[in-house]
């Protein structure tokens, strides 16, 4: 289907980032959270209540980084989502507007606890720093599981974009490395190939988001252009995904990321990892957030909650079958 006809005159107000972004972060960073907030307040459904956000300090290498605590209204424990925010590793938060708006939807709408994750971003923390944010948090929630009333069997992870290849790799790296076990991934947008050399990044380039922008912050992200392949990096180039957790992937069709998501989803079906692939007609890279005015927004947000939900029901299950043995 053809672009949704709301999304049309959006289009233009996603322009191409100026070429010395890098010398005026703190300015960048200000403009894109007042056109989000702007965005949101206007096109974005409110998230539903819940029965308590709280802040929490998160020790990481080289300093403290914050993370928000969304809790559900039924008691505990409960399964946890780590969701990890977009914004190209170089601007967006936890508690954006949008971020907020999704973190209370799924806590509700899928009856967990959902950590959303203020990672350290480039270009002053360079690669690996965001991702190795990420697994201290992944940490942290399970050594203060009784604190946060969640079960450390039952643990899914998830991003948009940028943080969506944060989940991927965090996902390789606790595979590769040992440590906590993740049940699922719930990857939207998923930016997964850093080489941009597949044929979506060029047919859907100016769809809400640039190759020429992409290029830029890939060189914000890594402290040596030779890493693009590194498969913490770009998980797609990982020659070996056996053993990942589960995975649903939800893309746009008009996306450069798209392939990036189908892609990847063959590769785990072919490591014989289960995966699920959507991809959502009419979007493009940036629009599932436009709940107020667009029922194809609606569909995508409740897919993923659905999503969130059954995973959240087979963890606790696989959990107490081997219980019972």
């Amino acid at each position: 289907m053809p672009v949704d006809p709301f999304l049309e005159p959006l289009l233009s107000q996603f322009q191409p980032m100026p070429d010395d972004v890098a010398e005026h972060m703190p300015e960048f960073r200000a403009q894109a959270i007042a056109m989000v907030e702007g965005l949101v307040d206007a096109l974005a459904e409110p998230g539903p209540e819940v029965r308590e956000r709280r802040a929490h300090l998160v020790d990481v290498a080289g300093g403290a980084i914050e993370v928000l605590v969304y809790q559900p209204f039924e008691p505990g424990p409960h399964p946890v989502h780590l969701y990890f925010h977009g914004g190209g590793w170089v601007a967006g938060s936890a508690g954006e507007p949008g971020v907020d708006i999704l973190a209370r939807e799924r806590c509700i709408g899928a009856s967990c606890v959902v950590v959303s994750v203020d990672y350290r971003l480039a270009p002053e923390h360079k690669f690996p720093v965001a991702l190795n944010d990420c697994h201290a948090v992944l940490d942290w929630v399970v050594a203060n599981a009784d604190e946060l009333e969640v079960r450390t069997d039952a643990i899914t992870i998830g991003g948009g974009s940028a943080g969506a290849n944060l989940a991927a790799a965090l996902a390789l790296k606790v595979r590769d490395e040992g440590g906590p076990s993740i049940a699922f991934q719930l990857l939207e947008v998923p930016s997964l190939d850093l080489t941009l050399s597949l044929p979506s990044h060029t047919e859907y380039d100016g769809y809400a988001l640039h190759k020429k922008d992409v290029e830029a912050l890939r060189i914000m992200y890594l402290p040596d252009p030779e890493l693009v392949t590194n498969p913490y990096v770009s998980p797609l180039h990982s020659s070996d995904l056996s053993g990942l957790p589960a995975a649903h992937i939800m893309t746009a069709e008009y996306d450069m990321l798209r392939d990036d998501g189908a892609e990847y989803a063959r590769k785990l079906r072919e490591a014989g990892v289960p995966v699920t692939v959507a991809m959502h007609a009419g979007h493009v890279h940036s629009s599932a957030g436009i709940t107020k005015t667009m029922e194809i927004a609606r569909i995508w947000r409740d897919e993923a909650i659905a999503t969130l939900r059954l995973a959240n029901s087979d963890a606790i299950e696989t959990a107490e079958a081997a219980h019972v043995e």
